[in-house]
């Protein structure tokens, strides 16, 4: 591969310093999709600088497209069509907190000068819908999962989208992690997380009895792919047992017979795709993901129409997506290294094809670099598959090196277009994406070789490949540069952490630097991939996993850090906190290091407005030009300019909250007058819902009761604690939601008893390294028996019976005039190690009673409880 490589023509001359608008800027077009008659054809283009969708009769110019959407907050990210081509339904979240809503519209209400109106159709706040699946039978109907129960599992609903009518069909109290419906939109299968971490397949039977079918544990990866045509089988694609690479399966779902349908011929790579048509219900091809794509057609007439695409363009990589309802016609894409995807239509009937768009039509091809696939040993002679870029128009030896890790990092770079690759090398860099271990799509023992190995092997895969490039006289050993996102961010860090002499600078994009509050902070969402997440990471609620995970954050070795570092963060992002950006910026500026640091405040999980994309791409391409030697474009537009000197960050000013100090964190406070025994009344609202919650308090003798119950849509919800009277320490608690009940005592440095979630029933036992306070149901009331005055502050412990484990809280007091004119003591309470989550409570001066709590909660989405007295 490098033979062939290094025998690549360059320029004469250098290739022109190409703006990084034509690479980082809004697509001109993007996304086309024919309507399902083909009558009409949609696409994204920016509206008013912000990307939006765009719909025109097929045959018509793109020039006389109108818009269908005006977003101007942020860029509509994917959109599709109803069934029957009557609406158009995207999702959107909130700043890039990831909890998104769908909303539909009618395009046949779109002229000239009108936008139809956009009907967000799951509209709740703080909550995430999924769409299963698309009614087949009845167009005007979609099946979503709604997470407003519960945080961490979705419940299932049939959406109606003309008028927005939700319909619950199953709660899911089973751990369900997704719902499968046949041709004929009946729920036939859903796959299940257990407690441990594995996983399973359930048969739903139409009388509503639920069937285990299969297991695989969770190392292993199955799941189902489609229905059979005639829907009493389905296609299920698995690497259980003895398999190394996933195959693809048909399961008899009623005798559970399995067959063999498709493997891999070279037995490289996973099975990587089924094609399925949906007007015959055939399988037309399967894929598989190598060096390149591998496409084997199971329907001859596809195959030819496919051979004569192959022909027509270049042998690019061709992909159909978007047909018509009859299969007739077809958005054909075609993908290379050096050309951005040409979208053509392609009409089956007489072969013909059609140029529609180009996503950049302004990037020219001939400057463009071919990327290359190479393979090279580890230390431990685990053989590494990568891509290799090489900058045309330069010299193929002693180049500056730019290495890209993916993010994941249970994912995988493959052949093709890649905009960062091409940028930089125009730039004049050489670039190297490696699939280290843990990289899906090679196989159940790659990617189980980077289980644990954060920092380590994984890391080891991707210095080896620098190691590799330098022998072999391409990359210039003093001129080397990291740069990746999210778990690309993470392998940044540990690279300058863990092999200081091997880089001159790197840029983390929204990468984790310490593995324990990563681990700790994950989004609810994910609870079913948690025992994942410990298996394959490690888990940091034992000893020896607490132990890895600290040596292997490059937080805890920021001192060993020696190259210039760019750090660049999303503010609401829900997977990687801002603390983990804020902590590794303040180990750096507290030694005196130089590090640089971009905070975007209307972002997430990376950046979705192109001007925060293009003045962080900026900052970027300058960075590494004054560190590694590059070139770099010095202007800017006026607004991009702007917009960098907003999200860069005064590194001066990055604090974290402070935890306590360890004479606070020994003890409890001491209240300083004893909870009144009596009803508390509090009127409650949460996304919009109307709630009341009655608090009673009882004494007997030197113990006193507090019982909760709370009255909420999905039934009747308790509370009970004991605690000792002078002391408010908790003796025991009972709580109730359905058919989940928590029954705990403390005592002796300790928390036993057990949590029953209706399906299984688990242990709870936590260690307590201090006594706990304001533990249990009304917090908030327990909290303003403290000595509450200006500026007081304190620390409280609580028991999290979600991790496990013991939890600081620290209460700071200020004084503040309430709505009803009284003056109240405002008590605002958070998680001392930075966590998200708060609580801020109001309590009369004079009386102390409790008027007012807001109460932010992460495993709503951030969603806020507001809880009013009721006097």
């Amino acid at each position: 591969m490098l033979a062939s490589l290094l025998s690549v023509s360059s320029y004469a001359d250098k290739p022109p310093l190409l703006d990084r608008e034509l690479f980082f800027g809004d697509p001109e077009i993007s996304g086309g999709q024919l309507s399902p008659d083909g009558e009409f054809l949609s696409f994204m283009r920016p509206y008013e600088g912000t990307r939006n969708i765009w719909v025109k009769k097929r045959k018509d110019g793109f020039e006389e497209a109108i818009p269908v959407t005006n977003r101007t907050d942020r860029p509509v990210p994917a959109y599709f069509w109803s069934r029957d081509g009557k609406y158009i339904l995207f999702v959107m979240d909130q700043g890039g907190d990831e909890n998104y809503n769908i909303h539909a519209l009618d395009p046949a209400e779109a002229s000239t000068g009108v936008i139809p109106e956009a009907r967000n159709i799951t509209d709740m706040e703080g909550v995430r819908a999924m769409i299963f699946h698309i009614s087949h039978q009845d167009p005007d109907l979609l099946y979503v999962g709604l997470n407003q129960r519960d945080a961490a599992w979705h419940d299932l609903y049939q959406l109606r989208i003309s008028t927005g009518e939700l319909t619950m069909l199953r709660e899911n109290t089973n751990r369900y992690t997704s719902w499968v419906f046949d041709w004929e939109d009946q729920l036939r299968l859903a796959s299940r997380s257990t407690e441990q971490g594995d996983n399973e397949l359930w048969r739903m039977d139409p009388n509503g009895q639920e069937t285990l079918i299969y297991e695989w544990t969770l190392m292993e990866t199955a799941y189902p792919s489609g229905f059979h045509k005639e829907n009493e089988a389905f296609f299920l694609v698995s690497n259980k047992g003895e398999l190394d690479k996933s195959k693809l399966f048909l399961m008899d779902i009623n005798t559970l017979d399995v067959s063999l349908i498709d493997e891999d011929p070279e037995e490289r790579v996973d099975f990587g795709g089924l094609w399925q048509s949906q007007k015959t219900r055939e399988i037309i091809a399967t894929f598989y993901v190598d060096d390149q794509t591998r496409a084997y057609f199971h329907n001859k007439e596809f195959e030819r129409h496919y051979n004569h695409l192959k022909s027509q363009l270049d042998n690019a990589e061709i992909s159909f997506a978007s047909g018509t309802k009859d299969e007739t016609m077809y958005m054909v894409t075609a993908n290379s290294d050096t050309k951005p995807s040409s979208v053509y239509l392609y009409e089956l009937d007489d072969m013909s094809l059609t140029f529609q768009y180009t996503p950049r039509s302004g990037l020219p091809e001939k400057y463009m670099s071919p990327m290359i696939p190479v393979h090279y040993p580890s230390s431990d002679g685990l053989e590494i598959p990568g891509y290799l870029t090489m900058p045309n128009g330069y010299e193929k030896e002693n180049l500056p090196l730019v290495v890209v890790p993916h993010g994941g990092p249970w994912a995988r770079d493959r052949w093709g277009f890649n905009t960062y690759a091409q940028f930089f090398a125009n730039r004049g860099y050489a670039v190297l994406q490696p699939n280290f271990r843990g990289s899906t799509g090679y196989g159940k023992a790659f990617l189980s070789a980077g289980n644990k190995e954060w920092g380590d092997l994984m890391q080891d895969d991707i210095t080896w490949g620098v190691k590799y490039l330098i022998e072999k006289g391409i990359a210039d050993p003093d001129r080397v540069a990291v740069f990746g996102g999210s778990y690309g961010g993470y392998a940044t860090l540990a690279g300058l952490a863990f092999t200081p002499d091997l880089y001159a600078a790197g840029v983390s994009f929204v990468g984790p630097s310490n593995l324990i509050t990563l681990l700790n902070s994950i989004p609810p969402y994910w609870e079913a991939a948690r025992k994942v997440f410990h298996e394959r990471m490690g888990d940091p609620s034992i000893p020896e996993g607490e132990e890895q995970l600290i040596r292997q954050s490059p937080l805890f070795s920021a001192d060993q850090i020696t190259a210039p570092l760019m750090v660049v963060q999303g503010q609401n992002d829900p997977r990687v906190v801002k603390a983990e950006s804020d902590q590794i910026v303040i180990a750096l500026r507290d030694r005196g290091f130089p590090v640089e640091y971009l905070n975007a405040p209307d972002e997430g999980h990376g950046f979705a407005r192109p001007v925060n994309n293009m003045a962080f791409v900026a900052a970027m391409e300058k960075f590494l030009a004054r560190h590694v030697g590059g070139r770099y474009q010095e202007d800017m537009p006026e607004d991009v300019a702007q917009r960098l000197e907003e999200i860069t960050v005064d590194i001066s000013t990055v604090t974290l909250h402070e935890g306590p100090d360890p004479e606070e964190s020994g003890s409890a406070p001491v209240p300083e007058r004893e909870l009144t025994p009596g009803t508390y009344s509090y009127e409650i609202e949460v996304m919009g819902m109307q709630m009341k919650s009655t608090t009673e308090i009882s004494r007997n003798g030197n113990e006193i009761v507090i019982a909760e119950t709370t009255q909420t849509p999905m039934g009747t919800a308790t509370d009970k604690v004991r605690i000792n009277a002078s002391t408010m320490a908790p003796l025991s608690r009972e709580t109730s939601q359905g058919p989940m009940n928590v029954n705990v005592e403390y005592k002796d440095g300790h928390v036993e008893g057990k949590l029953n979630t209706g399906q299984a029933e688990m242990p709870v036992s936590i260690e307590l390294s201090g006594p706990l306070f304001a533990e249990g149901p009304a917090q908030y009331l327990m909290l303003a028996t403290l000595p509450l005055s200006e500026g007081y502050s304190t620390v409280f412990r609580n028991a999290d019976i979600t991790s496990m484990k013991e939890k600081l809280y620290r209460m700071s007091v200020t004084g503040e005039t309430a709505e009803n004119g009284k003056e109240t003591w405002r008590m605002e309470v958070t998680a001392a190690d930075g966590s998200p989550g708060s609580l801020t409570i109001w309590a009369e001066q004079d009386t102390y009673a409790v008027i007012k709590y807001e109460m932010a909660v992460p495993q709503l989405g951030g969603a806020t409880i507001v809880g009013k007295l009721v006097r």
